[in-house]
């Protein structure tokens, strides 16, 4: 079922969000919602918090990034069939370089911009059947990883920008609360309050 996605605004992107057991209720039914949401929305990550759960859980699928022209083979051949879910994430390290890359989000829909994270990262995260992994990525897959892994932070990619470009962001992230913007896919905007 594809659900609707949570908008800029909304408080529970704002949480840190906590962790699950393997008996969370539905939690096959609530990945195949989540996958079939993102794919929806054209989406390479969804967080729990997008759809309003404030659980420690979310799916990437970088392989569009495959087909990237710019990408290095090496990089192109990680990201062929780079699909997993990350639950009860936790990042041990982020070390190498600061590297800037394009960004977007799916409740930040029709904003883009540069954002400087670490290149490479060390995560310890549950699959699906609840096992254990500690792992290491870099390049565009640790990018995506970190991406997501903020959402379940309580982060949003327009955090990490300058304070200049978040005042220049502001009108457009007050539309996109107020719903004021359209996209391709369902979406849920903040309540508006009355007498704003």
């Amino acid at each position: 079922m594809i659900l609707p996605i949570v908008a800029y605004g909304d408080t529970v992107l704002r949480k840190k969000a906590k962790a699950i057991t393997k008996d969370y209720p539905k939690l096959d039914e609530l990945l195949e919602n989540m996958w079939q949401t993102m794919y929806n929305a054209s989406g390479v990550g969804l967080a729990a918090p997008q759809i309003g759960l404030p659980i420690r859980l979310f799916v990437i699928d970088a392989t569009p990034f495959a087909d990237d022209d710019e990408l290095s083979k090496e990089e192109q051949k990680a990201l062929n069939g780079f699909k997993k879910v990350f639950i009860n994430a936790q990042i041990e390290d982020e070390k190498g370089k600061d590297w800037a890359f394009n960004e977007g989000c799916l409740s930040i829909p029709d904003i883009r911009e540069d954002v400087n994270r670490k290149d490479t990262i060390t995560i310890t995260y549950q699959d699906e059947n609840f096992k254990t992994h500690t792992e290491t990525y870099d390049g565009l897959s640790a990018r995506v990883i970190q991406h997501e892994y903020d959402h379940i932070e309580g982060i949003l990619f327009t955090d990490k920008l300058s304070s200049l470009k978040k005042r220049l962001l502001k009108n457009r992230l007050e539309k996109i609360s107020k719903g004021k913007i359209n996209v391709d896919y369902k979406m849920r905007f903040p309540a508006i309050k009355k007498g704003r």
